[in-house]
């Protein structure tokens, strides 16, 4: 359209250009130019106009002036229509990063949407516009078409080959020894959140057995970025984890009182990052923690977490762990509760979701993870509430439930620091991180002025960027998910706050947080204890039908995708991106089409979802699937 208003208005040049003499010069065809053209001598205008019959002065310079004045005014009038285009195009593609009025009013001021760190509004500078206006034309559509078959789904004849086994023990199993026959008593302080906690409890319970030691009950260290003070005891069932692991490792909730005086640090007992390098084998823990053990008779690991390795473990000690995470670590009553009345309510059939699909009662059934999770605090008769509230409907046919999708947006503040990646924020945005890095992380600040660390774009063409907002709304849905799925967003503090969230929230408004659909009462016992606040999203995320991640190097992603794993009976598939390949795909933002993005997408996601045995050296957590933790049937 722009190329033809361009050529006539060349016309209309062409026909009003005058030269020095009031002579109309013609337009060079071949020059693409306005000149006067060389191959015609100047006189062949008196081969048509004679002396006698040429018009006066006065008439062809007001002729003139009336020409120009046409084509001003022909200029002006396409500069306007040109303008008025571009700029209904640029509300339409800018409409996309405002925030709905009719949003809902817990969105705005939900803590999982707030930005950390940012005393001002800060403009947000969103990336790819055009393939934003491309999925909210598609999702505008999407509801009329039907969803892929593997969307919901896993490969199911395969991933249901995989059994639960790590609860089961071998006949010959040794029980452990009683306390004061032990080599000595191992304590740990944990670090970090929920998942590094769990992590470092499992891992414990792997040392003990291995060095034949009694378990103190693990102590969670306060973090200053979690700034949680909860204990074992505010997450864990404390007598359920000690009973169900006495076969394997004696645990008791204090030292004998004979060995509480002793000064751990005097005796060099004390044990830190720096004495126990990151996965170190079992063999280093039996030539180097053991002597120390056996003589000093209690040893504290300081800040202890990821610091067993994966291989080569004892199939024992290996299945120890397993047992520990998926059967040994039951969340309290308090938390299991609230978590049921989450997933009760993402499932209901209340008005907030608009109209529900008649096809619920042929979804699959509900898998062993709900069960093993919140046991029966997620049916209708275990959940009590004000009927004023409407957050839920009792009575209800559990049966014939609705289909959620849980997503955690791993877009923190140290998440988006860390990663050095740029975000679309420009000079402020880097500004803004680097501050955040010399503050929190000052090794990794110092090499990154130096400039020797890899670029923001290198990081990004690697696939080693979190997802942002953005990307995750395109990942969703090009894989398929409808504009009226139901989304339970996990995580806190997305970087930008609800300018960035906006996007998402925007295309995909039937997304809520536990803010959203608990009340103030229900919600206050878990006020400034992040740990359990993430515990709820462990659970609910790890129960929902379909769980999507931004980020699979994530603890929280790792967990719950392996918790689904171990559970799910093949039900429960989980959307874990390929980040380099995404990256590509995204590059050609420019140009690429809809239906090429889709498929591309697609075929990444499905890729992920492929049913492998653990791969050597990787997390049991995260990949249960191998023999010390679950039983493959050949059939």
């Amino acid at each position: 359209m722009i190329f033809l208003f361009r050529r006539r208005v060349e016309f209309l040049l062409l026909v009003s250009r005058d030269d020095a003499h009031g002579h109309s010069m013609p337009y060079d065809l071949v020059t693409n130019g306005w000149q006067k053209s060389q191959s015609v001598p100047s006189s062949v205008y008196a081969m048509f106009i004679t002396p006698e019959a040429a018009q006066p002065m006065e008439q062809s310079s007001r002729r003139k002036r009336v020409t120009r004045r046409k084509v001003l005014r022909l200029i002006l009038i396409v500069a306007i229509l040109l303008s008025g285009f571009f700029l209904l195009e640029w509300r339409y593609l800018s409409s996309l990063g405002q925030n709905l009025q009719s949003k809902r009013e817990s969105l705005n001021s939900g803590p999982t949407l707030l930005p950390r760190n940012s005393s001002q509004k800060r403009p947000s500078l969103f990336m790819f516009n055009r393939l934003l206006a491309l999925a909210a034309h598609a999702l505008a559509e999407g509801d009329s078409k039907i969803e892929p078959d593997d969307l919901w789904n896993e490969p199911i004849a395969e991933a249901a080959k995989w059994k639960p086994c790590a609860h089961k023990r071998k006949l010959d199993y040794a029980a452990p020894p009683e306390p004061k026959d032990s080599s000595g008593y191992i304590i740990i302080s944990a670090d970090g959140g929920l998942n590094q906690q769990r992590v470092a409890i499992c891992n414990a319970v792997a040392v003990a057995r291995l060095m034949n030691a009694t378990l103190v009950l693990p102590r969670f260290l306060f973090n200053s970025v979690w700034k949680d003070d909860s204990q074992f005891g505010d997450i864990y069932q404390e007598s359920y984890f000690i009973n169900y692991l006495k076969d394997d490792v004696r645990i008791i909730k204090e030292l004998p009182v004979e060995l509480r005086s002793l000064d751990l640090a005097v005796l060099g007992s004390i044990l830190t990052n720096a004495d126990v390098p990151k996965e170190s084998k079992p063999r280093f823990y039996l030539e180097n923690v053991m002597p120390l053990l056996i003589r000093n008779r209690v040893i504290h690991f300081f800040e202890f977490g990821n610091s067993l390795s994966f291989d080569p473990v004892p199939p024992d000690i290996q299945r120890l762990r397993c047992r520990c995470n998926f059967h040994a670590l039951k969340f309290v009553p308090r938390i299991q509760q609230t978590a049921g009345i989450i997933i009760r309510r993402m499932r209901d059939k209340s008005p907030r979701w608009g109209l529900v699909e008649d096809a619920v009662a042929s979804l699959p059934p509900v898998s062993d993870i709900e069960k093993v999770l919140v046991e029966n605090y997620a049916k209708p008769d275990s959940i009590s509430t004000k009927s004023e509230t409407d957050l839920a409907i009792v009575g209800e046919d559990y049966g014939a439930r609705n289909r959620y999708l849980s997503l955690h947006m791993r877009f923190e503040i140290d998440m988006v620091a860390y990663s050095l990646c740029e975000f679309g924020g420009g000079e402020e945005e880097r500004e803004e991180l680097q501050a955040f890095r010399e503050i929190h992380f000052p090794t990794l600040s110092k090499h990154y002025l130096s400039g020797k660390l890899k670029t923001a774009a290198a990081l990004r063409e690697e696939g080693k960027c979190p997802l942002t907002p953005e990307e995750a709304v395109l990942m969703l849905a090009a894989v398929g998910f409808k504009r009226s799925t139901r989304v339970y967003l996990a995580g806190a503090h997305v970087y930008g706050g609800e300018e960035r969230m906006a996007i998402l929230t925007n295309l995909y408004p039937n997304i809520v947080t536990k803010w959203d659909l608990l009340t103030a009462e229900e919600v206050a016992p878990f006020a400034n204890h992040s740990s359990q606040m993430a515990a709820l999203d462990f659970i609910v995320c790890s129960a929902a039908d379909a769980f999507a991640m931004t980020d699979s190097g994530s603890q929280l992603a790792s967990l719950v995708s392996g918790y689904r794993i171990y559970f799910g009976r093949g039900y429960l598939p989980s959307i874990r991106p390929n980040k380099r390949r995404l990256a590509v795909i995204l590059a050609n933002n420019a140009t690429i089409e809809w239906e090429d993005l889709e498929e591309r997408v697609r075929k990444t996601v499905r890729e992920s979802k492929r049913v492998l045995v653990r791969p050597t050296a990787r997390s049991v957590y995260r990949h249960p699937r191998c023999k010390e933790c679950m039983c493959a049937s050949r059939s």
